[in-house]
């Protein structure tokens, strides 16, 4: 004799049981949301290397951009920043020191103030710098000066550095000034950028300012020369 199928479940019994399950075994929870993590994880980071693919002559090869150490380098770092980031204020100095003790290095500085006006015109200021000879002067004394970057900073330094200050300010409000800060922004949005600094080393991405920033700068600068690339050099 075959027994009678049970009856179904209702919904209210299924979410009771499955509650007094995960009352009893809690570490479930934890494992469900460590897999979580690491499928959103690997899913961002499969995103942002189709994105770098994708951008790779406006994130390594742009006119507009500003570049620094070996223009012909192997390797290419790229950075995002914010001059009234404190993490980029601290991270700048490492920043330096690679290109510096690096001399294959090619640095690509881009421009993406995201902390209100006053760092729109920091950034402004730093790009019509770049159209004087004097960008990575600006941007190191925006940085290294105390005080926050706006306007009356820019000028300031501009005075100490000799530039045409009337003509740094026609310049601040050109359309390729314009034009390079909503490039960067596009590529900060591709990259699903959510704070500064960003590194961008081939295909390599350092988020943040870590303690041990130089290191980890060197570390992925040595895996991306042993490794070869192309469109990310």
């Amino acid at each position: 004799m075959v027994d009678a199928p049970a009856a179904k479940l209702g919904e209210k019994q299924v979410v009771e049981i499955v509650r007094n399950y995960l009352t009893k075994n809690p570490e479930i929870l934890v494992e469900m949301t460590t897999e979580l993590d690491r499928r959103q994880q690997d899913e961002q980071a499969a995103q942002q290397s189709k994105a770098i693919s994708e951008n790779a002559d406006a994130l390594f090869r742009s006119s507009k951009s500003f570049s620094a150490g070996n223009p012909d380098g192997d390797v290419t770092v790229v950075e995002f920043f914010d001059y009234n980031c404190g993490y980029c204020r601290r991270a700048m100095p490492e920043v330096v020191k690679l290109i510096d003790n690096d001399d294959k290095v090619k640095l690509v500085l881009k421009e993406l103030p995201i902390f209100g006006d006053d760092s729109e015109a920091a950034a402004k200021g730093a790009l019509a710098a770049h159209k004087q000879g004097k960008y990575f002067e600006m941007h190191q004394k925006l940085f290294s000066q105390p005080g926050k970057a706006n306007k009356d900073k820019v000028l300031r330094i501009a005075n100490e550095l000799g530039l045409d200050v009337p003509q740094l300010e026609a310049d601040m409000e050109s359309e390729e000034v314009a034009e390079e800060l909503a490039e960067a922004r596009g590529l900060a949005q591709q990259l699903g950028l959510q704070g500064t600094p960003l590194y961008l080393i081939g295909d390599r991405i350092i988020p943040g300012a870590p303690d041990d920033l130089y290191d980890q700068l060197v570390e992925k600068v040595t895996e991306v020369r042993e490794k070869g690339c192309e469109a990310t050099c």
